[in-house]
């Protein structure tokens, strides 16, 4: 052989590590990206049903109740489509329910209410951080499948293009200050 050729050969194995490389990282994105939508539905179905549970508990004053079990049986029943839509209408039912803390104060003041009322707490301040994680692991894989080489080579294989979850997760002011134990 002659070094030319064993140079090209060379070459060439260090372009199908590097390409080999890049595959495995693409692919452990989709596997986070996985990993972040399963910690993401647990938390917003945990914030649903805490919600609902809530809700039936007859704590809230009926309207109240009614607002907050309604927003909360949409989001537990919505289509992958309607997700975020019905995500951030519960969101939008928590702050008008849990605007103003005296309503905080009045479901820990009932029987069962403090820990109903932490459980709560603890449930709309996670909802975010999840989507968060989501967000990033979706970002970093979306950069790296916009570079050529991912694109000409198709590594990422037929991986749907990850999507981010976008839906309103402000928390209710008085749930957000409240400290858990």
């Amino acid at each position: 052989m002659t070094p030319t050729l064993i140079w090209i050969l060379v070459g060439l194995i260090a372009i199908g590590l590097y390409l080999s490389w890049t595959a495995g990282r693409l692919d452990r994105l989709h596997a986070r990206i996985d990993a972040a939508r399963a910690a993401l539905d647990a938390q917003l179905l945990r914030r649903a049903s805490v919600a609902q549970e809530l809700a039936t508990s007859g704590v809230l004053d009926p309207a109240a109740s009614i607002v907050l079990y309604e927003a909360a049986h949409a989001a537990r029943q919505a289509e992958e489509e309607q997700r975020e839509v019905a995500e951030s209408e519960l969101s939008q039912a928590l702050r008008a329910v849990f605007g103003e803390t005296a309503q905080v104060e009045a479901v820990r003041a009932a029987p069962g209410g403090e820990d109903a009322a932490t459980e709560l707490a603890q449930a709309v301040r996670r909802v975010p951080m999840a989507r968060r994680f989501h967000n990033d692991a979706v970002r970093a894989a979306r950069a790296l499948r916009r570079h050529r080489k991912v694109r000409w080579f198709r590594l990422a294989g037929h991986a749907p293009f990850p999507l981010a979850f976008e839906m309103d997760d402000e928390p209710p002011v008085a749930l957000a200050d409240r400290p858990t134990s």
